[in-house]
């Protein structure tokens, strides 16, 4: 480290600061502690191979105090002094004389000027390594941050970018094993019965089940007790005797904290033949187990609010059906088609959540519709009708009020508007019509013609497309129905589900 650092500073300067102060052009070096050859003055000299010579004869370099120091040998004169910094030694400033005095008592004047000229080269030089050295070392601590920073950014990134329903955790470690260069990284949550994994093989892992099944195993319950980060690199790591026995992998390890308790943990596995990991890593790992930590948490609590979602459309999908018992599983049964056609039409994210919840909800006003008229088993009354064409307008006051429902009120608002602009409640026209409007209401059109009422049995898949086909572009949008046509082409397993009577054509003769 010494070594490398003195090879790159600039002698050249110091050597003019000698000449200049000394008035001599000396045969100068700058040494390694061991006496290896640095950099010499002249380009001819063999200074390098004198002083090289001088150590195998055992010379030492013996310091006697802190200036300058004297040693002759085959009729020249060594004069030196040691570099030190605060880590060390660093090496010696050399100058060879080549007619040395006769006698070791005596010395020229015009060396206590080379003395004093060699205290400040080595103060400079030994300023010059540790500033060197911090800077290295900054360069060093930026270029984590950077990488620490560029983590983040991505795994931002990558948050914000993913689709409702796509695994966020495994979208996240198959761009940290990117990153880091891992052969494995993995996010093992025992709690939730959770390993998910992603790979960036460097060369085949023939048990990659194994290696899975300990991490969920007994590198979980140590790193549960550890509470800390684990490297093992080593291949005589005394853990290794507990921890992925026989495995020959180098792994890192960190816990994921929750609330004080580890809940999960995430690792880095690579094959031996791949570079340490590093402190670096180690910190690395520490800031996406800590990232992980939150986005876990509000993941679940997604979950929950999703959970509750779901419990809180059914109950009132519910009361809906509870009102009229002839109309159980129109809810069911028309969400089912709807999405049946959205998924078809390609929609995005955003359209299918909202097509979700408004067609599942596209018929909760009729909670507010009396029961007279609701479950009359005969057909009603103008008067009765009236009633009966306020259910959506009924759902846009319930529904309205629920912001994670704002884009799911349009549909279920305007599922009874007529093509033609003769429906209600706006009486809205062509594509004037919400588009999800205009799916739920081919696929309301649809279950109405094939349920059972109290008045009538349910009509054949047959003839409920063919009413679909002739009221199109009067009652239903044209392009909707071509799409639902398309679905049912298929032979979709759910005419068969929803117990949809079928037409028996007779084979020709």
């Amino acid at each position: 480290m010494q070594l490398d650092a003195l090879t790159d500073l600039d002698f050249t300067r110091y050597a003019r600061w000698l000449r200049r102060t000394t008035g001599v052009l000396h045969d100068f070096a700058v040494c390694a502690p061991t006496g290896a050859l640095v950099w010499s003055s002249l380009p001819d000299s063999d200074i390098g191979h004198w002083i090289g010579t001088r150590c195998a004869a055992g010379f030492a370099w013996p310091c006697d105090g802190e200036g300058m120091q004297r040693m002759d040998a085959d009729g020249a004169t060594l004069l030196y002094m040691a570099i030190h910094a605060r880590t060390g030694l660093l090496g010696y400033l050399a100058v060879r004389i080549a007619n040395p005095v006769a006698s070791l008592t005596e010395a020229p004047l015009a060396w206590d000027g080379l003395a004093e000229t060699f205290e400040d080269i080595a103060a400079g030089i030994a300023d010059e390594y540790t500033a060197k050295r911090e800077l290295n070392t900054m360069a060093q601590e930026l270029s984590e941050r950077y990488e620490e920073l560029h983590l983040v950014y991505a795994i931002d990134k990558q948050v914000q970018q993913l689709e409702p329903g796509a695994d966020l955790f495994e979208r996240l470690l198959q761009s940290w094993a990117e990153h880091m260069d891992a052969d494995v990284a993995a996010f093992v949550k025992p709690g939730e019965n959770l390993c998910v994994h992603a790979t960036n093989l460097s060369a085949p892992i023939h048990n990659l089940d194994l290696v899975l099944v300990e991490m969920r195993g007994d590198l979980y319950r140590f790193t549960h007790s550890a509470r800390a980060p684990i490297v093992i690199n080593d291949v005589d790591d005394p853990r290794r005797a507990y921890i992925f026995t026989d495995l020959p992998f180098k792994l890192l390890c960190c816990p994921v904290i929750h609330e004080r308790s580890v809940v999960a943990i995430l690792v880095l596995a690579n094959h031996l033949a791949k570079p340490d990991f590093s402190n670096s890593d180690r910190k690395l790992g520490e800031l996406l187990a800590n990232q992980l930590s939150g986005l876990s948490k509000m993941y679940g609590m997604l979950a929950e609010t999703q959970k509750f979602n779901d419990q809180m459309a059914n109950a009132l999908i519910e009361a809906v059906e509870a009102k009229d018992p002839y109309t159980r599983g129109h809810s069911e049964r028309v969400h089912h088609i709807t999405m049946e056609i959205g998924a078809l039409m390609n929609l995005g994210s955003r359209d299918t959540d909202d097509l979700f919840w408004g067609s599942l909800l596209h018929d909760v006003g009729k909670i507010g519709i009396p029961d007279a008229v609701l479950c009359k088993p005969g057909r009603l009354t103008a008067d009765e009708f009236t009633f009966i064409k306020v259910h959506p307008e009924r759902s846009y006051e319930i529904l309205r009020h629920i912001d994670r429902l704002k884009g799911a009120v349009p549909g279920a608002r305007h599922h009874q508007e007529k093509y033609d602009g003769t429906g209600y409640p706006h009486g809205l026209k062509g594509n004037d019509i919400p588009l999800h409007a205009r799916i739920i209401a081919v696929a309301d059109t649809y279950d109405s013609i094939t349920s059972s009422r109290a008045y009538r049995a349910g009509r054949s898949h047959e003839v409920a497309m063919a009413e679909i086909a002739r009221v199109a572009g009067s009652q239903l949008d044209p392009a909707i129905i071509k799409v639902f046509e398309e679905v049912c082409a298929s032979e979709p397993e759910w005419i068969a589900r929803f117990k949809i009577a079928r037409d028996v054509v007779e084979a020709a003769a």
